[in-house]
């Protein structure tokens, strides 16, 4: 049963997106690329929730809360004020410009050079860390929902494999032949229903955990995890509560404010008016996020015991003890479809940084909107393929999932957003100055997490156990104290990099004032209400903090 409606919800979106975009010119770079710019705000916050609320998010915080509770709800609640600030500030600035990537507005500001560093960064990270991390999760999930292993008597990894490959290939059908436009469409029919479903699992796993009383069970819950509701993470946790105020508003800022993935969504926006109310939106729901991608792992902690081989198997274990097989079979079919989203978001993304900022560019000056688009398409099936072969070897890594991925978006995000924030604020910083920040930035933090940080924590341990100390919790908070949580590196690496590009901007400026040039590629009318909307939903993530 929990099969057959997952194949036919997932067939009914399919049908409906073609039906939807079947007018659209893919052709073009417009069509293609931005759906037109025809997308309304309803349709971008539904695709912005769908590209971020995928199953590494799902999955991954989850698991991450079914190991350290509500504490982690910081990715997502703060994610809230970051989407305000893109909103009302970055986003007039954006579509002022009628771009279509954010490489080609660090173009206009800077030069080609530092586009093109720009976007082998972005494209980099999503081959490396985005998609690959995208396709395992989804994976685990789908192999533990409907037990694959037992069911086709094959091992984990075996099932692993298979669903990557069935989620990648069919996700590069939605991406690579039907565009952005197919992509957004999609989303928000998944988006309700992931919405939907995803309410479900709280809601009945609190009844489970209530005896038949969703209150009950909120109060069991409470009485019997009160470690699980502390929102201050200590020095070992994965959020030490300091961090909250260093590097994670500046990861908020680099996904909402500069990350091509999720800002094409609104650049294909009909106006600044509807993009600022599809994100807007969209930040309104993402402080209600919690409840979805952070309450099922305390439950799934409370009904398993804390019993479970990788937290990360929290969220799927839970799903299939709660609901009724032909819930499991929905539920598995918009969070397919979440899967998707996210997959297909980085693919069409890949697509257009690769056709409209580097082949052009470097492969074919000549080349015309066609063939650019052609060249994204061939591109994007590449990287779609690298992700795939290399997502089953997430298998190996160490628990917990989220924020491994993380620590290594670190090396593409803070040099990305160090120069967003340059070329935003001055006005005399040169080229130059970009390129070696952006560069600098990179290099300087894989050498921090991945040559120093190693060497400085094994030395700490070796110390600590050579002395006698063998308490894991002592040893957790020597490794934890060896060196700065990568949170803090990249908050230091950020303002390392501001200052050198500021200083190079001081010694050798830019002989005169860059002035941003206006097209009239859309409307740029704001949206009235947008400050005090804004403003709202700010109070009430403040208010959660003061609440826990």
């Amino acid at each position: 049963m929990g099969i057959i409606s997952f194949i036919a919800f997932t067939l009914a979106v399919a049908i409906y997106a073609w039906w939807k975009t079947r007018g659209t010119d893919e052709k073009s770079a417009d069509g293609y690329y931005l759906g037109g710019r025809s997308l309304g705000a309803i349709t971008i916050a539904g695709s912005l929730l769908l590209t971020n609320l995928s199953a590494e998010q799902i999955v991954g915080l989850n698991g991450q809360a079914f190991s350290e509770g509500i504490l982690v709800m910081a990715w997502e609640t703060l994610a809230a004020i970051a989407m305000i600030i893109t909103a009302i500030w970055l986003l007039p600035s954006y579509m002022k410009g009628g771009i279509t990537t954010i490489p080609e507005y660090v173009e206009k500001r800077f030069d080609h050079q530092t586009k093109a560093i720009l976007t082998a960064l972005f494209l980099s990270g999503y081959a490396l860390v985005l998609l690959p991390s995208v396709l395992y999760s989804g994976s685990l999930a789908f192999s533990t929902m409907f037990d694959i292993p037992g069911m086709l008597g094959i091992s984990q990894r075996a099932a692993i494999w298979m669903c990557v490959w069935v989620i990648g290939l069919i996700g590069m059908v939605y991406a690579i032949f039907g565009g952005l436009k197919a992509v957004a469409v999609s989303d928000l029919v998944n988006a309700v229903g992931l919405l939907t479903g995803g309410l479900l699992i709280p809601v009945f796993g609190l009844i489970m955990v209530g005896d038949g009383s969703m209150i009950d069970g909120v109060n069991t819950l409470w009485e019997h995890n009160p470690d699980k509701f502390k929102v201050q993470g200590g020095p070992t946790a994965s959020i030490p509560f300091g961090t909250i105020f260093t590097g994670m508003m500046l990861v908020q800022m680099f996904y909402w404010g500069t990350n091509q993935a999720i800002l094409q969504r609104v650049f294909g926006a009909k106006s600044l008016k509807e993009g600022q109310k599809g994100m807007i939106l969209a930040a309104l729901i993402k402080f209600l996020i919690p409840v979805i991608v952070v309450l099922p792992g305390i439950i799934a902690w409370h009904l398993f015991d804390g019993n479970l081989a990788n937290p990360d198997e929290a969220y799927p274990s839970l799903v299939r003890k709660v609901l009724p097989p032909a819930f499991v079979g929905f539920f598995a079919a918009v969070l397919f479809g979440a899967v998707l989203s996210s997959f297909n978001s980085v693919l069409n993304s890949s697509a257009t940084l690769f056709g409209f900022d580097l082949y052009k560019q470097y492969f074919k000056k000549s080349a015309n909107e066609q063939e650019a688009v052609k060249s994204g398409k061939i591109f994007g099936v590449i990287v779609g393929i690298f992700g795939m072969v290399l997502a089953p070897f997430i298998l190996d890594a160490p628990n917990g999932l989220f924020a491994r991925i993380q620590e290594f978006n670190g090396f593409y995000s803070i040099p990305i957003l160090t120069v967003i924030v340059i070329g935003f604020f001055t006005k005399r910083v040169p080229p130059i100055a970009a390129k070696i920040g952006v560069i600098s930035g990179s290099v300087l933090y894989l050498i921090s997490q991945f040559a120093i940080k190693p060497i400085l924590v094994a030395n700490a341990i070796e110390k600590a156990t050579a002395s006698g100390i063998t308490d894991e919790n002592a040893l957790s908070l020597i490794e934890a104290e060896a060196y700065p949580h990568f949170l803090h590196v990249m908050a230091i690496l950020f303002v390392l990099n501001i200052s050198i590009m500021l200083i190079i901007g001081k010694l050798y400026p830019r002989d005169s004032d860059y002035v941003q040039k206006i097209t009239d590629d859309v409307d740029v009318t704001p949206w009235k209400y947008a400050f005090i909307a804004g403003a709202a939903i700010t109070v009430l993530v403040i208010s959660t903090y003061l609440i826990f």
